[in-house]
């Protein structure tokens, strides 16, 4: 709201100074001995004449173009135009007569032309301002749009990221694991971080922590049956960027998804580093193909949520490669940070 006051207060002036000095340009260039006089036109007449040229300019910006010039109006828009240009011939012709008669012979050749002039200026004056305003309306439209996209992005992370989390404590339920009440106590934490800073940025040093939960928690859940390497290389200068939250984590939720149970010798590389602002992060794991895609239902959703959620938020800021091939899953992207 603030912006939009400064915004019209600077507008004003501008018009108020470009009006000063059309209405006293006579008295800039001229001088008293010539009676201020512009060609032909007294200083006077000159001044009065453009206070009825700022008469059609304004009439014809906000009244009459705004409220006239559409599919039903458009010849009411043309005769109203023709009697305000004609009121100004006559209005000029009057001020001549009466204030200036002695001029009138020199200056009436110059009385119809800028009458037009001015209106014609006054119509690319609305034509641009029509389409700034367009282009903000159309900009405010996106960002709502977007900001309903995001929000609904952000609600689906929630069950997806519930719905795999459950699966590793049932696991370690089934195991009768000493972990499991560690485990639950660890989920407290991810939920409430989920819960509360899932619809904010937050730092870089926050979202580590909160991968660093989560790869705990999984190696709880698998011990020695999966290989896990997780590399973190962060200046401590670096954590103080933003993310948005809950951004890699897709990324390794579909490793251990994928990577586990049917392959292999199963492992999990996981590297994550910061430099000058720049994220590069890579995640690895085995898979085996024909197994792995059709897991269950839900497969693909956190990678398309990630996407949709870097294409919103990074536009031009961040680089997404996935590749595979040789049973292994790649996963390079590369981001801008805030």
């Amino acid at each position: 709201m603030m912006r939009i006051v400064k915004y019209r207060y600077f507008s004003f002036l501008v018009h108020a100074v470009l009006w000063s000095i059309v209405l006293f340009f006579p008295y800039f260039i001229s001088s008293a001995d010539d009676r201020y006089k512009i060609g032909p036109l007294p200083g006077g007449y000159f001044t009065l004449s453009q206070i009825v040229h700022l008469v059609i300019f304004y009439g014809n910006s906000f009244l009459l173009y705004p409220k006239l010039l559409n599919r039903a109006y458009w010849w009411l828009y043309i005769i109203a135009v023709i009697l305000l240009i004609a009121l100004s011939v006559g209005v000029k012709l009057y001020i001549l007569s009466i204030w200036f008669p002695n001029d009138m012979a020199d200056a009436r050749t110059h009385v119809l032309f800028p009458s037009v002039i001015v209106f014609i200026v006054s119509v690319f004056y609305s034509i641009t301002v029509e389409k700034v305003r367009a282009e903000k309306r159309q900009k405010e439209n996106e960002a709502v749009k977007l900001s309903m996209e995001l929000q609904l992005l952000r609600s689906q992370i929630s069950p997806h990221f519930l719905f795999n989390i459950l699966t590793s404590l049932v696991s370690l339920a089934r195991k009768r694991s000493g972990d499991l009440e560690a485990s639950l106590l660890m989920l407290s934490g991810l939920m409430r971080y989920m819960l509360y800073e899932a619809g904010k940025r937050i730092s870089l040093q926050a979202e580590v922590e909160y991968l660093e939960s989560y790869v705990s928690l999984q190696q709880m859940r698998f011990g020695r049956e999966v290989k896990i390497v997780f590399n973190i290389a962060i200046s401590q200068e670096d954590t103080s960027y933003n993310i948005e939250p809950m951004l890699l984590i897709p990324f390794i939720e579909n490793a251990f998804k994928h990577g586990t149970g049917y392959a292999h010798e199963p492992f999990i590389d996981i590297d994550l580093s910061v430099k000058n602002g720049i994220l590069v992060f890579h995640v690895m794991n085995k898979y085996e193909e024909g197994t792995a895609a059709g897991k269950d239902e839900t497969s693909g959703i956190g990678l398309n949520n990630v996407r949709s959620r870097l294409t919103l938020l990074y536009p031009q800021r961040h680089e997404l490669v996935i590749q595979t091939g040789n049973n292994l899953f790649n996963v390079n992207l590369t981001l801008q940070l805030l």
